[in-house]
């Protein structure tokens, strides 16, 4: 793998100080009447790593989905390095917020890596030198810049997955969503992405079942239950505690301890 690169500091916001997210209130019913949200409140501050954890059906895609404004009309708010998310800034928060999916080929379209990862600023008026200069960084900042002009679908699953990630850097992003970041890897590809994702200078929120990366990458992690956050603290203590992880219907892998775990962020 090719060295990681460590990322410029994010760019500016409107606000500077502002924390990278602010959810407050956060209520959400789909047309059918199911009610996903009640009532999200929690705060990430910049350059915090935070997982998101809970059982399936618990709204963590809702939630997320609200984060870039893909779904709004609910109760609350939603404010982004102190931007509202609506209408109004709807360009910008896209362009702050950016979202890793679970299957890199759901972003990776391209006849090669390079104008994969350049598509994004190119759409928003980048060009010559400086949209390459951006392309290079994006890529050594995942260890994947000596395959540029290769083909995506000539990668391996987890050499696309760094380039998925990739194209979202390359729009300089205040937050990285990663979406089961881990899933279908293999043992080295973990690790890779892991110390990518340690290297970044830059506020990551991680939806997972995987609680052991989880623990490995996120200090702090927010439980999701049924439409609420159930618990909001450190990773360890909150997977260490088994009658919370019991009512919420998370389970450890057999035989991981995460009190015999040591840090590496």
């Amino acid at each position: 793998m090719t060295p990681v690169t460590p990322v410029s500091p994010v760019s500016p916001s409107a606000d500077p100080l502002a924390p990278s997210l602010e959810v407050a209130g956060l209520a959400f019913a789909y047309p059918d009447g199911h009610q996903a949200l009640f009532g999200v409140d929690f705060t990430v501050g910049r350059g915090e790593r935070v997982a998101l954890l809970g059982p399936n059906g618990a709204g963590k895609t809702t939630l997320v989905l609200h984060l870039n404004g893909i779904l709004t009309g609910g109760a609350g708010t939603v404010t982004v390095a102190g931007l509202p998310v609506g209408k109004r800034h709807m360009a910008e928060i896209r362009r702050k917020v950016g979202i890793v999916f679970q299957d890199p080929d759901d972003q990776l379209f391209m006849p090669t890596v390079r104008e994969d990862v350049a598509f994004g600023p190119a759409a928003a008026g980048m060009k010559g030198a400086e949209l390459e200069a951006r392309v290079d960084l994006a890529l050594r900042q995942v260890g994947m810049a000596e395959f540029k002009e290769r083909p995506p679908h000539h990668l391996s699953f987890g050499q696309r997955r760094r380039v998925a990630v990739a194209t979202v850097l390359a729009m300089e992003p205040e937050i990285l969503v990663l979406d089961e970041p881990s899933s279908n890897l293999d043992p080295a590809s973990r690790r890779e992405l892991a110390d990518i994702l340690r290297s970044l200078d830059v506020t990551v929120l991680m939806v997972t079942h995987d609680l052991p990366y989880a623990l490995e990458l996120c200090p702090r992690a927010l439980i999701l239950s049924e439409g609420v956050i159930a618990a909001d603290g450190p990773t360890g203590a909150l997977l260490a505690d088994d009658e919370l992880m019991g009512a919420h219907r998370l389970e450890l892998p057999f035989g991981f301890d995460p009190r015999a775990v040591t840090s590496r962020r």
